[in-house]
């Protein structure tokens, strides 16, 4: 499947490929992230809740929802901030505080994946009896 010519926001004028089937778009006035619904597997349940459905895909609006769709490429590797963002720690600070002002329960998600992916996990030692 290709990305839409139309967006909630309007026809689409510009579109940049952040992942197969994950999509920078922009119209006139406003713009976002459109993703196909088989691309959208690769984003948490909780990444997903923060988007909305409309006509086979999943958008999420640039203000405030686009930025976890990067948040979550950028975790799992998926996605790189482009080399013409000049200040990419300032880009993802801005993600972030985004992130956790309009999307506190997926930010919370994200955290408790965190860290439990770091916590070491425990080596069960079997008795061995000779």
């Amino acid at each position: 499947m290709q990305y839409s010519s139309n967006s909630p926001w309007g026809e689409i004028d510009c579109c940049e490929e952040l992942y197969p089937g994950i999509y920078l778009v922009s119209t006139p006035s406003h713009g976002g992230v459109q993703v196909e619904w088989e691309s959208a597997m690769l984003l948490s349940p909780a990444a997903r809740k923060c988007g909305f459905l409309e006509g086979g895909f999943l958008w999420f609006e640039e203000d405030c929802c686009e930025q976890v769709v990067l948040r979550e490429l950028l975790d799992k590797g998926l996605w790189q901030i482009p080399a013409r963002i000049k200040e990419p720690n300032a880009f993802e600070r801005s993600l972030n505080s985004t992130i956790e002002e309009y999307h506190p329960e997926y930010w919370a998600d994200r955290q408790k994946q965190l860290n439990k992916a770091a916590k070491p996990r425990r080596k069960s030692c079997k008795n061995i009896s000779r």
